[in-house]
């Protein structure tokens, strides 16, 4: 791996705040060197001038307007060609990211069967609370979620496995994998666009790798209740039926509809029975 160049993409809109706590993260890391790269997506909040003042050495990419996650990576990348970049990582600007984040994930892209590596990721506000320890995605029924999300970080979470998806709030790929396969999908406006992504890199014959030994903490509350979001979920809902058409995932297009409502009162059960066992530590604590 030595002389290899990785390049890391924070794709930052309006959030200026959480993108500067992130590059501050980013400095950290000592080994493997890498270039950072803040990708633009026309804020008007002054992000790029703070950026530009606090993180001199970060290379910035300025769009001229809102391209979305999909576009704004995108272009990102396209600015890496040419430049000699093996590796590629794309990492939301809300997330902090732990010193020896890096060197696992591209140490999975050594074996050469390994098309994308992926981190464990955790709760900002609840730093030893899963979010994501691994993606799930059934053709057959349609269900696409993350393991183990808002459990206790502990040993089932610590063996690195091949995933079924890896999020795009953290993942690693060579820039010829990603190349190979097109990039993101830009019809995926919000959502959907890195289990598209990771069924494009597996229908090559590589496996999507969850690598624990690298971590982060992701800035969405796991008490607020945000992920039930009834705006989101339709959101989420269009990106699923969009990417079950595109892959023939026909078990999916029929069965998701119909066990979208069971699915959301499930999910709604055990988000309230997670708030209930939650406040019972909280006051046991106290």
């Amino acid at each position: 791996m030595s002389g290899e160049k990785t390049a890391v993409i924070v794709l930052n809109w309006n959030g200026a705040a959480d993108t500067l706590a992130c590059l501050a993260s980013l400095a950290k890391v000592r080994q493997p060197e890498f270039t950072a790269i803040l990708a633009d997506n026309g804020s008007t909040d002054a992000s790029v001038g703070l950026v530009r003042r606090a993180f001199p050495e970060v290379e910035i990419l300025e769009l001229p307007r809102n391209l979305g996650f999909a576009g704004g990576n995108n272009a990102a990348f396209r600015s890496l060609r040419g430049r000699g970049f093996n590796n590629v990582v794309f990492l939301n600007n809300d997330t902090v990211v732990d010193p020896g984040f890096l060197q696992p994930l591209l140490d999975e892209l050594q074996k050469p069967w390994v098309g994308i590596a992926a981190p464990k990721i955790l709760y900002m506000d609840d730093p030893g609370r899963i979010w994501y320890a691994g993606g799930v995605v059934r053709p057959a029924t349609g269900l696409i979620g993350h393991t183990g999300i808002r459990q206790p970080d502990g040993p089932p979470f610590d063996t690195p496995k091949p995933v079924g998806y890896a999020t795009g709030c953290c993942l690693v790929m060579r820039c010829r994998d990603f190349e190979a396969v097109g990039g993101f999908d830009e019809r995926f406006r919000m959502y959907g666009e890195d289990v598209d992504l990771s069924m494009k890199v597996r229908e090559r014959g590589l496996v999507v790798m969850y690598q624990p030994a690298s971590r982060l903490w992701h800035r969405v509350s796991a008490s607020s209740g945000g992920e039930m979001n009834l705006g989101k979920q339709l959101r989420k809902s269009g990106a699923a039926m969009t990417l079950f058409a595109k892959h023939g995932m026909f078990g999916g297009l029929l069965l998701y509809p119909l066990l979208l409502p069971f699915r959301a009162l499930l999910g709604l059960l055990r988000f309230q029975l997670f708030r209930r066992v939650a406040s019972q530590d909280q006051e046991d604590f106290s």
